[in-house]
């Protein structure tokens, strides 16, 4: 897609179209462009015209009431709010939980079987780690977790029918209505309560249905991307021993493995959707027409030869520039991304001191992408620990 210039038109399910942005400045141009929204209901006519309806499978993606797709001012209350709640202090004290979580994982890894068969690095590391984090973070009862983690993959799964679709979305706000109710009811010391609690400086708060959505994101989004950073950075690591022993050298650090890692295999491939609020030319013979959506190709952009050469391809932790837009950029910048890095700098390093003979279980021709063109990663992650 990139060869056909800085964007190019591609469809979605159900029929619907939209530009991808490949390019890396390009697309952060648009990122930063007030011209451009995240808004449906205000900027998207087949949204507003009803050509959108409720049994899209991507409908969810589009219709939340949070910051993720709002626009102006609404987006700057919004954030704002979620910032209050959602502070450095907050996060930085994370630190030994998700340093307990990580050390628990690799102590029951490091059974009596961990030499004998495989493992599903997946399922036993990636995915705790991120998941066990985000509920803590936010007082998702234990009980709650099996079926939120079961909803949120459905919600990042581009495969699924439209009727699966909307029953997920159902089970997914009933998850997320019942956490509200029971933290208003009891409320702790969690972001879920903080977040009920928080007001602006007039008075302000979060509607309720402003409250659901913004949980929706912040779980679903705090933890399936992390999953898929640890997830690409070990694969990455295992099919590139030449550059996991450049990190064990010192010639290279974790920071640098981490993000060469988001440039490389973005968690986020592709993100829906902004919309023109006015036609934008693009140069190239190329215009993006007042209405028309806009996908975010994240992946496409991290490999833009433009920025990184001929070399874009290749996964080399010792890159000077490793230049990415994984977290987005301008006022929709990814507030969750330093705990996404920092739960990558304890779980990686931990790892690979762990099982220094880790490798992969299959060949890596054989490893499984996720059924998504949104999250970028592995069905599975068959190791051998030792």
């Amino acid at each position: 897609m990139a060869a056909r210039g800085p964007a190019t038109l591609v469809e979605l399910p159900g029929q619907v179209v939209a530009w991808s942005v490949t390019r890396q400045d390009t697309l952060r141009d648009l990122l930063g462009d007030p011209r451009v929204s995240k808004d449906a209901r205000q900027h998207w006519p087949e949204y507003t015209s009803g050509r959108i309806s409720a049994d899209w499978p991507l409908h969810l993606w589009v219709s939340v009431q949070n910051m993720f797709t709002a626009y102006g001012t609404d987006h700057r209350r919004l954030r704002s709010l979620v910032s209050k709640a959602f502070t450095a202090r907050r996060v930085a004290a994370m630190k030994p939980w998700i340093e307990q979580i990580t050390h628990r994982l690799l102590d029951e890894l490091d059974g009596p079987d961990a030499a004998r068969q495989p493992v599903d690095l997946r399922e036993r590391y990636a995915y705790p780690i991120p998941i066990e984090v985000i509920c803590q973070l936010f007082g998702v009862p234990a009980a709650a977790r099996t079926e939120l983690r079961e909803v949120v993959d459905g919600v990042f799964d581009t495969t699924i029918t439209a009727e699966a679709a909307q029953a997920n979305t159902v089970r997914l706000y009933g998850i997320m209505h019942e956490l509200v109710a029971a933290k208003r009811e009891d409320p702790g010391d969690d972001l879920t309560s903080g977040l009920i609690a928080v007001r602006e400086d007039d008075g302000s708060k979060l509607e309720e249905a402003e409250l659901v959505d913004t949980l929706i994101l912040v779980i679903s989004a705090g933890y399936e991307t992390t999953v898929n950073l640890l997830d690409q950075a070990i694969t990455a690591l295992l099919t590139h021993p030449e550059q996991l022993a450049a990190v064990r050298a010192g010639t290279a650090g974790w920071a640098d493995v981490i993000e060469e890692t988001l440039r490389w295999q973005a968690p986020i491939a592709n993100l829906p959707l902004r919309y023109a609020v006015e036609d934008i030319d693009l140069g190239d013979g190329v215009v993006i027409a007042r209405g028309d959506a806009i996908l975010a190709a994240y992946a496409a952009a991290g490999r833009d030869k433009a920025v990184h050469g001929e070399t874009a391809d290749r996964f080399d932790v010792t890159r000077a520039d490793k230049t990415h837009l994984a977290f987005g950029y301008g006022v929709h910048y990814c507030l969750g991304s330093p705990l996404a890095r920092m739960e990558a700098e304890i779980a990686l390093p931990a790892l690979f001191a762990r099982f220094p003979e880790l490798r992969l279980a299959v060949p890596p021709h054989e490893l499984e992408p996720s059924q998504s063109f949104i999250s970028n990663g592995h069905a599975s992650l068959p190791v051998t620990l030792r």
